[in-house]
């Protein structure tokens, strides 16, 4: 089993920044793939950004291209979302995800909230 735990979420204004983290424990794997997502009520989960375990591959949604940056340390066992610019519509919960095996995510945190005020 793996245990993810996010943090670093709260209430910021619009423009700010904020850092979650989300840090893993417990079962570990060759090669893996960590994702952040969001979700608002009423709507589903929505991928926001990925990093493969050796950090040299990111994907971004369109939404936080240039905004967001995904970034992870091995020794700590931790992936970081770093959110500058942030925009009311970025307001969620935010979830890390394991996909350990390429073929889906199935480990997850319990979510930390982001909320941005304008």
């Amino acid at each position: 089993q793996v245990q993810l735990v996010e943090s670093g979420g709260g209430l910021v204004q619009a423009g700010g920044s904020l850092r979650l983290s989300c840090a893993a424990s417990g079962r570990t794997f060759s090669s893996y793939t960590m994702g952040w997502f969001r979700q608002i009520p009423g709507k589903e989960r929505d991928l926001v950004a990925t990093i493969r375990w050796n950090g040299g591959n990111t994907y971004y949604v369109d939404s936080v291209k240039g905004r967001f940056t995904i970034s992870r340390d091995n020794a700590k066992n931790t992936v970081y979302l770093q959110m500058n610019s942030l925009k009311p519509e970025d307001t969620a919960v935010y979830y890390c995800a394991v996909d350990p095996y390429g073929n889906g995510y199935r480990y997850w945190g319990q979510g930390t909230q982001v909320t941005v005020s304008s």
